[in-house]
């Protein structure tokens, strides 16, 4: 956890720019985290960072193009020390993955001082407004913060306060709909990405959406509806697959969109003593998620399976991503397999 101090820090930081760019992961924690930073700032450029668990310098011409007074980096793990270096304005670096040495910028990473809360339950205790928001964030990572107890006495009707457990809060209530749409519109198009996360900034409940009740809204659900039959079809592809052994694996083709973390969560909802691997194949190389609900850890399972490898990867005890050459997936699998 972070510190009061810390979080002040972060705020300062936020009021004292007139022209930030925030870099977020595409999931619905780095989304979120971009959300309640930009909403209480109300100035900036948002840009979201696909298909790499890394910022690489291949950004840098969006900074260039742009021209910041700060740059703000949420829910990345890794970020090139290429690009870090590159940059002449100040860098704000908010995260909860693997703590990581870094050159220059102002690093935050709740993991230092134990378990790691996610990155929006940070900027949420920074700006302390947006409870909802806030909320995907963390249950969309598997998270149940301490302030879900004043989300449910305020939308008791998409958290009901018996729910105990993050994992019923996101495939059992309403706020896991909500979760599920802000997911569903990062897919696709870097375009209509940034189409949907501009009108997401100026949405003013959950309800707007969930009940379509503005011309936004529904702009944004007649999308996740689109994404989210294609999601279907996959689910049902990947539910056919053996689950007689202690892994479950499914894998498909970059003709599809990236839906590994979508999946790989929904199959441990359903499978929780399994271990799920989902890989996405894409220009020579498998783009995997890995999760467990628990023993063994699947990150320790994964650092073990790399070795001899072609391929990187990282994350958290219970869920992780990794990147692995076409040619060595099939042994990868089989490392895997091994341990267990």
């Amino acid at each position: 956890m972070l510190t009061e101090k810390h979080y002040k820090e972060i705020k300062e930081e936020l009021d004292n720019c007139k022209r930030p760019l925030f870099f977020f992961d595409d999931d619905p924690d780095g989304l979120c985290s971009f959300l309640l930073l930009y909403r209480h700032i109300k100035e900036g450029k948002g840009v979201v960072v696909k298909s790499s668990p890394e910022l690489k310098p291949m950004f840098l011409k969006t900074v260039e193009n742009y021209g910041p007074d700060k740059i703000f980096i949420l829910d990345k793990p890794m970020v090139s020390p290429d690009f870090i270096d590159a940059i002449k304005v100040p860098i704000v670096w908010i995260d909860h993955h693997d703590v990581v040495e870094n050159s220059r910028a102002k690093y935050y990473n709740s993991r230092k001082n134990g378990f790691g809360e996610p990155a929006s339950c940070i900027c949420y205790r920074v700006v302390k407004q947006d409870l909802w928001i806030a909320a995907c964030g963390a249950v969309a990572d598997w998270y149940l913060p301490d302030f879900s107890a004043e989300f449910s006495k305020e939308y008791p009707d998409l958290l009901p306060k018996e729910i105990k457990k993050p994992e019923k809060a996101l495939y059992e209530t309403k706020l896991g709909e909500l979760i599920k749409i802000l997911s569903f519109i990062l897919k696709g198009k870097t375009s209509d990405v940034l189409s949907c996360v501009k009108i997401l900034t100026r949405i003013k409940t959950p309800y707007e959406l969930l009940n379509e009740e503005t011309a936004q809204a529904k702009f944004i659900i007649k999308r996740f509806k689109r994404v989210k039959k294609e999601y279907d079809n996959l689910l049902d592809e990947a539910l056919k697959q053996s689950k007689t052994d202690k892994m479950i694996v499914f894998t498909y083709s970059d003709k599809r969109m990236s839906f590994t973390g979508d999946l790989s969560n929904e199959l441990l909802y359903m499978f929780p003593e399994k271990i799920i691997l989902v890989a996405r194949e894409k220009s020579g190389e498998m783009k995997c998620s890995l999760r467990s609900s628990g023993r063994p850890s699947v990150s320790k399972l994964l650092k073990e399976a790399l070795i001899g490898i072609d391929g990187y990867g990282g994350g958290h005890e219970h869920a992780c991503g990794a990147c692995i050459k076409n040619r060595d997936f099939k042994r990868f699998v089989e490392n895997i397999k091994k341990q267990l």
